[in-house]
């Protein structure tokens, strides 16, 4: 451990930040009212009242009972941590302020920085959090007045071998550059309003002088416990040595379509319109290797358990069995509540802690309308592929086309990230509606360029014969010259 940095008490945060805070510094927290700035400080006071430091609170704007109700909602204890209320505003002037030549608030800034010193100077604490700023901007009334009393507050503090975090709402302006130039460390926090759904809350490490850091934006959340930040995946820091291996779906006709299977490290994206056996064939690869022993993830999108079993069940898997015996995890999301990074985040635990080998994501859909920017989904979706192609994992990508039958597009366009693509469709022959299955590309090796006819059924999935007898299949209208009888019998 670096005694140099000072842990925040969140672990993403500390990966985020490489490691911690530089100690002995002046931080600046910047963010929007209801962003998370306040629990932020409580976490990193606590962190460092679990290592046996002095640690002190010192709230500008919010009574002591505010800042307790707040541990509380957390299930935390501020028993190790010194409260230290000053409301600069509820204070009233005593009669001989009144009287002074001063301005009221010249005289009331003069007395608020003495009683914060003086506490300080009492508690002489390790680590210290100003909550908030605007208390001292609007006593200072002038931007040079403002300026200069944080200056002196960042000289009061060297020396002193303390950790100091500063809150600041934003609420005057969007960004303070006086105040940023003036902080070692600028951390800004967003909460953003999505038209549908959960507020999506996110932070950048705006700068952090003489560190290394990881930039850009990354998701948290706030839940009962505190922050948790989800660091944004970077996929060229998880290199992973794993042996090439082909997966059989234990279906011959199926294997033999893809050139003898799905190989490791690979992604395949499954797609065509609804109801033509996407999830069914991504099920049939993830029972087959959880069959093997293999750990297997699978996160459903549109599908509640209770309908992913009971579809499982109709094709012959003991989908159930598998999900007790530990060997296929299932995890329902929520677009609406869930961000991209909270999602890239239970991948890598799921793939690094448990082991996965075989990964599916079930719709791509789904995760698009998770995407509050649809422009950003192919580079996400690419440092997540790049990621699991890395660790060895098959990932199984299911994508539902918009139209039945005839021409049909794509909601996003995200087929060249994939190694391989099997395309499922519809199309009519002898007075029924019959379903057709073929291999695109797959980058890994040779496939048949066939089509063939595809069944689901209580049997499990089949796969027919190659439909030689019919031109335009994959216009879903096809022309037929041959025998019907060649056909799957349902």
């Amino acid at each position: 451990m670096d005694t140099s940095l000072a842990q925040t008490g969140i672990e993403g945060l500390d990966d985020v930040l490489g490691g911690g805070l530089p100690r002995h510094r002046l931080h600046l927290v910047q963010g929007d009212p209801g962003a998370g700035k306040t629990t932020l400080g409580l976490q990193f006071l606590l962190a460092g009242a679990a290592r046996g430091e002095t640690v002190l609170f010192i709230s500008l704007s919010e009574t002591k009972e505010e800042i307790e109700a707040v541990a509380q909602s957390h299930g935390w204890s501020l028993a190790g941590v010194s409260l230290f209320e000053l409301s600069a505003m509820e204070q009233t002037l005593s009669l001989e302020h009144e009287t002074t030549i001063f301005e009221p608030s010249e005289v009331e800034l003069q007395d608020t920085t003495r009683s914060l010193l003086s506490h300080i100077e009492q508690v002489k604490p390790q680590r210290v959090v100003f909550d908030s700023l605007s208390e001292i901007r609007l006593l200072s009334q002038s931007s040079l007045r403002y300026r200069r009393q944080l200056l002196a507050l960042k000289q009061y503090f060297v020396g002193r071998n303390s950790t100091v975090l500063l809150l600041d709402d934003r609420t005057s302006e969007s960004g303070d550059p006086q105040l940023e130039s003036l902080a070692h460390g600028v951390i800004s926090m967003e909460q953003i309003a999505p038209l549908h759904g959960e507020d999506r809350r996110r932070l950048r490490i705006v700068k952090m002088r003489a560190r290394r850091f990881r930039g850009g934006y990354h998701d948290f959340v706030i839940r009962t416990g505190g922050l948790t930040v989800f660091p944004r995946l970077v996929a060229a820091e998880h290199q992973f040595d794993f042996e090439p291996e082909t997966i059989s779906s234990e279906l011959a006709p199926l294997d033999q379509l893809l050139g003898g299977g799905l190989d490791r490290g690979t992604s395949t994206l499954i797609m065509g319109p609804p109801g033509t056996g996407k999830s069914a064939l991504a099920l049939q690869y993830a029972m087959a290797s959880a069959r093997r022993g293999e750990c297997v993830g699978i996160f459903s999108f549109d599908e509640g358990l209770a309908t992913l079993f009971t579809r499982a069940k109709a094709l012959g898997m003991d989908l159930p069995e598998q999900v007790k015996s530990g060997r296929v995890s299932i995890r329902r999301v929520d677009p609406a509540e869930m961000s991209p990074g909270e999602f890239t985040w239970h991948v890598r635990a799921l793939v690094e802690e448990k082991h996965a080998r075989v990964l599916v994501i079930d719709t791509l859909n789904g995760y698009l309308n998770a995407m509050p920017e649809y422009r950003l989904l192919n580079m996400q979706m690419h440092e997540l592929l790049s990621y699991l192609g890395q660790q060895g994992v098959a990932t199984i990508l299911v994508l539902a086309l918009h139209g039945m039958v005839g021409a049909m597009e794509s909601p996003v366009e995200i087929s060249y990230l994939a190694d391989t693509v099997i395309m499922v469709r519809y199309f009519e022959a002898g007075g029924r509606i019959r379903k057709a299955i073929s291999v695109v590309k797959k980058r890994s090796g040779l496939h048949e360029d066939t089509i063939r006819e595809f069944v689901l059924g209580r049997e499990g999935l089949r796969v027919g014969a190659v439909l030689k007898e019919f031109t335009g299949v994959l216009t879903g209208v096809p022309q037929f010259a041959g025998e019907l009888g060649k056909l799957i019998e349902r």
